[in-house]
């Protein structure tokens, strides 16, 4: 599964599937969150080039996250060529129900797969530096990246995990440039959802931030504890902009209850 998935994700395999993410996901997903889906700081993405990779990286709460931001992307800012995923192989690369949802649903974006056990670490390196190779030489590539390495089932939206070093050691190696991006109001629920696009419930909120300058970081010497220092640094702009989300949520609210729709930038 895994040779057929890296076969889909280049070349013109790549291309023919990039026509579906695009054309097809992108718009069910628009059509089904865009009515709820409240967005900032899109003029950080656009600032950004389309000649060299774009590394998202977001808090992660649901399933859908990466879904919605690159189906808003997609919508309001042109110039993408590609959008991968790197996600746990074990239910999405060996489970028939992962791998039905990568290729019916993700359109094998979900690409390239971690294992994270003793067994796989040979395999695993090899998908950093694979995941590293789409961050810095495919331009007008997306890649979406969950720093805290799973999802966080704390109620509270403002609560984050640790990250993980991954995500250091990926910029070190790499170096693209990169966004952060804070999720709220969004869940597994698919029926939830759609209750509350019927009702004017909750907003699903987007605010992606300024790229990030790193630079300072990959001055010094690669060491284990670089990247963790570096991880801690991303994930603390994406805390950032939670707090930000925090002082205006209600505000924000208020708005949208009041106008029937969700404040977007065009």
């Amino acid at each position: 599964m895994f040779r057929l998935a890296r076969r889909m994700n280049h070349g013109r395999s790549q291309r023919f599937w990039f026509w579906f993410q695009r054309q097809v996901g992108a718009r069910w997903i628009a059509a089904l969150t865009g009515p709820i889906t409240a967005v900032d700081g899109l003029e950080h993405v656009r600032a950004t080039s389309r000649g060299r990779p774009l590394l998202l990286v977001a808090n992660h709460r649901s399933l859908f996250d990466f879904y919605v931001v690159m189906s808003v992307l997609f919508t309001h800012v042109p110039g993408w060529r590609a959008i991968n995923f790197p996600v746990r192989g074990r239910y999405f690369y060996q489970r028939v129900g992962g791998v039905v949802l990568n290729c019916l649903a993700a359109f094998w974006s979900m690409y390239p797969p971690f294992f994270h056990n003793s067994r796989s670490r040979r395999f695993d390196q090899w998908a950093l530096t694979q995941l590293a190779w789409l961050c810095r030489e495919r331009p007008g590539q997306l890649v979406g990246f969950h720093p805290e390495g799973t999802r966080n089932r704390d109620r509270d939206p403002y609560s984050f995990l640790p990250a993980r070093p991954g995500i250091g050691r990926l910029l070190v190696e790499a170096r693209p440039e990169v966004v952060p991006v804070f999720i709220a109001g969004l869940g597994n629920n698919a029926r939830e959802i759609l209750r509350r696009r019927s009702s004017a419930g909750e907003p699903i909120r987007i605010r992606f931030g300024p790229p990030l300058d790193y630079q300072t970081f990959l001055e010094r010497r690669p060491s284990a504890g670089l990247y963790r220092e570096l991880a801690e640094f991303v994930m603390g702009e994406i805390r950032r902009l939670g707090e930000e989300d925090r002082k205006l949520r209600a505000t924000t609210v208020d708005r949208w209850a009041a106008s029937g729709s969700p404040e977007r930038h065009p």
